[in-house]
Order: C-alpha cells, then sequence, then structure tokens
C-alpha cells in the first residue's frame, strides 16, 4: 500500500503539473526572469542569474518531507512548461495553506491558470485535508483578482504592508476559500 501524497502529479483535460525538479532549471529562469510575468510579484527580487533558479527549485525539492511545493504546469499535448503554482506555509494544526501561481505572459487569457488551480484545491482539500486556503494579491493584479474570484475565493480586505519590496511597503488583497464553499 502505497503512502499518502501531499504533493502527488496532478492532471487536468489540457495540463499536467508535477513538482518542480532540476530539469526545469531553463524554465523556472525564464518564467522569474520575465518582468511582466513578475510585475506583482513584491515577494522576490525578479531572476538575473541561473542561480537563482537553482536556489528556487532547491527551496521546493521533496515537498512531502518540508511540507510546500511547486508544481511545474505543462500542456499535455506539446509537454510545453507555462507556469508554477504550489503550496507554502502550511499550517497543519488549523489546516490553512497559501496558494501561489504564475503563467508565462503569452498563456494569459486562455483559462490555463484556472485549470491548474482547480486541480491544486482540489488537491489541497483532499489531500493536505485543508479547511481553508489563502491567497494574497497586489492591488493591482486585476487578472489575478479576477481569476480567484471566478474560483469563488472570497476577498477578506486588505492585508496592509504586506511586503517590503525594494524600500516601499505594498498592500495586498487577502482572499480564501474555505472547503465548505468549494463544492
Amino acid at each position: 500500500m502505497s503512502e499518502q501524497k501531499f504533493f502527488p502529479d496532478l492532471e487536468t483535460s489540457r495540463l499536467k503539473l508535477r513538482n518542480v525538479n532540476e530539469a526545469d532549471t531553463e524554465f523556472i529562469f525564464k518564467l522569474f526572469s520575465n518582468e511582466k510575468v513578475c510585475e506583482f510579484l513584491y515577494d522576490e527580487e525578479i531572476f538575473t542569474e541561473k542561480e537563482d533558479a537553482s536556489e528556487f527549485i532547491g527551496w521546493n525539492t521533496n515537498p512531502e518531507e518540508k511540507g510546500y511545493n511547486r508544481w511545474v504546469i505543462e500542456k499535455k499535448d506539446s509537454n510545453e512548461k507555462i507556469g508554477t503554482c504550489g503550496f507554502d506555509l502550511w499550517d497543519r494544526t488549523n489546516n490553512i495553506a497559501e496558494i501561489g501561481y504564475d503563467l508565462l505572459h503569452e498563456f494569459w487569457g486562455y483559462g490555463y491558470m484556472k485549470e491548474a488551480l482547480i486541480a491544486a484545491i482540489e488537491s489541497g482539500f483532499s489531500n493536505m485535508k485543508l479547511n481553508r486556503i489563502n491567497a494574497y494579491v497586489a492591488l493591482e493584479n486585476k487578472k489575478s483578482l479576477n481569476t480567484l474570484e471566478s474560483l469563488g475565493f472570497k476577498n477578506e480586505g486588505i492585508y496592509r504592508d504586506k511586503h517590503l519590496f525594494r524600500g516601499k511597503y505594498y498592500d495586498h488583497y487577502s482572499y480564501s476559500l474555505l472547503n465548505n464553499e468549494w463544492k
């Protein structure tokens, strides 16, 4: 009998989600060195060298042991890597985790992230036994706000001065989705 996985590989009609590994270094660098992708990511400097991508991958290796992950999102038809998503800050006492996600801008507007997040959210509620999923979004990031709201996340207000980035504090909307709201 195989042991329960908190962060298994996932599949949707158009996408595959699998945990990031060293073979993804080029892609992770491409993703997080892209200014358009990183425009509203105030918790991380834009990647300027491959070492940044290697550190990101190292940080997200062994998710079952660490209790957080990052899935690489691939298109099924071409195996093209288009983005990432995953869980962080897992509070196992209260069954809460934070979800994060990003997508290469040429794939915006096709429903890929919503499709990936549906699989990730279902996995969080069933495999991690979460009761609540948090998401924090920069106030100006309209596309991300729309995605979360289309998935049923509730805007709980503004988390003031959430991130200090380049000498300035940035407010974020605080969103949540509860397990009993998901069906």
